[in-house]
């Protein structure tokens, strides 16, 4: 019998939809009464802030290849004509199941613990007086109330903000309804505390707005108002027309986002269909580009109520990260020089590496500092110590990815205050984002010149490294670090690709060297010796990585991996998967690290990486994998990556089908949170570490 073909479409999960259900599996989180409530809000908002960038990124890609009459198909045979709908049925499902659990399950839930919003017709009269005098006084001044008629066109509104949508009786009988639109300030709070001091209660800014639209229109009766929001196209198309500068092109295609395509029009579900049919001629829009949902729309604003003080019974215990130098006082870089540092974030504190940072910045025997910055938090403090080392003469060397998405204002702030302290800023190279996570410091020493490196699967962003997982290596291996320096003089000179001893690198050898570790795998099965890979990423989406995958399968290999998000491979198909597990955790943190063990013939092989299993972190992006050597690191590695598959709480395993099913504990099995176990096992091994240095540890103090 001829073995089924590899590359057949039916063996792939469409990309688009395996994100959907990513999605879903977030929105579960909302639903699952075990969590804490404002952790369910929390959940929820995300759901809805990731619709919000699936619409503009992902949905916004499929129609313009529609537009141009793209028929190409992607790994599952879809084309996008294809795919369209499909995806987008499947959008306006979630869009649908968010307010639905709000309403139902949520709002009821926080007014029983005293938290609630209010309509404006429930607001007592008393409390309906105090806020038309804060309308007068504090919203009015900021409104502009915009007719649209022959002479005044469509206003240009902005993506994602929330308007009023009006339609005015005709200025004679028998003349044509007219439309109006009232921008919500997006410079003033969205929800508005009440004065009662027995709840904490809170009013739409939009329910305001709505309820004294006759004093901005005076003299003109209005029919009806509806809150609307748009989304447009956030998609940046870089080209070298006129021979800009990368800073000059990110900077322009930022000010054209502004003015994209429309991809998006949510509407309240109670406005008429005749406002619907104005709107849509105004921008252009069919109606499978229209979502009707309930008021109110935009659930970005939970994160107000998420991040309420106090209510604390209503979210997880606070997670106190452990100090993986405990009991060790002295200087950083001295402990750089006798042993490696690993960081398993959030669980391990991010602390070393802005304290890495600013004590490279601060000594005079630091020579240079070179960095990639993708996305830094406001204010970031590794930033600041980079702006610290120029100004004080050091040579600094900054990699900033400008094209983080929806990052890049930010980083073009960066860029610009770097330049401005003398720091060398570049803008990675042409056609290629650079994802890499690493940090180099040169030092002279008595012996000589020494490298401190800092190499990490996270951003360098303290404020995620709380909520994201990640791992990160501190050390002064000669091999890491020299091949560290050839990869920055690549990116930043006009050197070839170079000849690396440790770390591998994308464009260039990542793609290679994964698909000859699989391989070897294979090859052991093939001759009937063990063979196994264990694998964490955020994505799988890349065929030849897929088609190695199954062949290593077939072959016998035991694959095990562990995606969080997309997955277009399809497990336990007869014949071709069978021997492949995909689950996915969504928990507490955001799984972020990408790990990727090899049994090797029992000398385990661990590797650490900025990249994906997808096409675009192996073909078009900076990317950087490197190995876990030290013994007792690759023991703590492995022992996180094999804790995920011993999840029975928040896992979740992929059928054939494409459908997730939630993994539950077997007849007499405890259950296991991976999340949790590890929290606990940082927790342990701080105590170990205080204990030998002599020093009473006091938990969670």
């Amino acid at each position: 019998m001829t073995p089924r073909p590899l590359g057949d479409p039916a063996l792939y999960l469409n990309r688009e939809l395996s994100w959907l259900a990513f999605n879903e599996r977030v929105l579960e989180e909302a639903a699952d009464d075990s969590v804490p409530l404002l952790e369910r809000l929390k959940f929820a908002a995300i759901a809805s802030s990731n619709l919000d960038e699936f619409f503009m990124v992902r949905i916004a890609g499929l129609m313009r290849e529609v537009w141009e009459d793209d028929t190409t198909p992607d790994l599952a045979g879809l084309s996008p004509a294809q795919q369209l709908p499909l995806v987008r049925e499947r959008a306006r499902q979630l869009m649908q199941a968010i307010p639905r659990l709000i309403d139902a399950e949520l709002r009821p839930a926080l007014k029983r613990h005293g938290i609630a919003v209010q309509g404006w017709a429930d607001l007592p009269a008393a409390e309906q007086g105090r806020l038309t005098a804060y309308f007068r006084e504090a919203i009015e001044p900021v409104l502009t109330p915009l007719a649209i008629d022959v002479s005044r066109p469509f206003p240009l509104l902005a993506s994602l903000s929330l308007n009023l949508a009006l339609v005015l009786e005709p200025v004679r009988e028998g003349g044509d309804a007219r439309l109006a639109i009232v921008q919500v300030p997006p410079g003033l709070a969205r929800l508005v505390r009440l004065a009662d001091a027995k709840t904490t209660s809170f009013v739409l800014l939009e329910d305001i707005i709505r309820a004294h639209l006759p004093l901005l229109f005076q003299g003109q009766a209005i029919r009806e108002a509806a809150v609307v929001r748009l989304s447009r196209d956030a998609e940046l198309e870089l080209d070298d027309e006129g021979g800009r500068s990368q800073l000059e092109m990110v900077e322009r295609e930022i000010r054209r986002r502004r003015r994209s395509d429309v991809i998006r029009l949510e509407i309240e579900s109670t406005a008429s269909p005749g406002l619907v049919t104005m709107l849509t001629q105004q921008l252009d829009l069919d109606q499978d580009d229209v979502f009707a949902l309930p008021a109110p729309l935009d659930w970005r604003m939970l994160w107000s109520l998420v991040e309420l003080p106090g209510f604390e019974t209503l979210r997880d215990p606070p997670l106190q990260p452990v100090d993986v130098l405990a009991g060790d006082d002295r200087d950083l870089l001295t402990v750089l020089e006798e042993r490696d540092l690993l960081l398993h974030h959030p669980y391990d504190s991010f602390d070393p590496v802005p304290a890495l940072l600013a004590r490279a910045a601060d000594d005079a025997d630091v020579l240079a500092i070179k960095q990639t910055l993708y996305r830094a938090s406001t204010g970031s403090p590794l930033v600041q110590s980079l702006l610290r080392a120029a100004e004080r003469g050091k040579q600094v060397t900054v990699l900033v990815e400008l094209t983080a998405r929806f990052d890049e204002e930010r980083n073009i702030q960066w860029a610009r205050a770097l330049e401005a302290a003398g720091a060398h800023v570049i803008y990675g190279v042409r056609g290629y984002k650079t994802h890499a996570k690493m940090c180099l410091i040169v030092r002279r020493c008595p012996d000589g010149v020494r490298r401190y490196l800092h190499l990490g699967t996270g951003n360098y962003n303290e404020r995620t490294a709380r909520v994201y997982t990640d791992f990160g290596l501190m050390t002064t291996s000669r091999e890491l670090c020299a091949d560290a320096s050839a990869v920055f003089n690549a990116i930043t000179g006009y050197s070839d690709p170079p000849r690396l001893a440790k770390l591998s690198l994308a464009p260039t050898g990542l793609r290679r060297r994964f698909v000859k570790l699989i391989d070897r795998e294979r090859k052991r099965a093939e001759a009937g010796l063990p063979a196994e890979i264990v694998a964490k990423m955020n994505s799988l989406t890349d065929g030849q990585i897929i088609e190695a995958l199954y062949a290593a399968s077939r072959a016998g290999v035991k694959v095990r991996l562990n995606v969080r998000g997309m997955c277009a491979l399809r497990p336990g198909v007869p014949g071709v998967s069978d021997h492949i597990e995909v689950i996915s955790i969504v928990d507490r943190f955001l799984e972020h690290a990408r790990v990727y063990y090899f049994h090797n013939g029992g000398d385990d092989e661990v590797y650490l990486a900025s990249a994906d299993w997808m096409t675009r972190n192996l073909d078009k992006r900076i990317e950087l994998m490197f190995p876990v050597e030290q013994e007792d690191h690759r023991k703590t590695v492995l022992a996180a990556l094999r804790a995920m598959f011993r999840d029975n709480v928040k896992a979740r395993r992929l059928g054939p089908d494409g459908v997730y099913t939630r993994v539950t504990p077997a007849k007499g099995e405890a259950p296991y949170r991976a999340q949790y176990a590890l929290q606990e096992d940082a927790r342990r091994a701080e105590e170990i570490a205080r204990d030998r240095a002599g020093q009473t540890f006091q938990p969670n103090s």
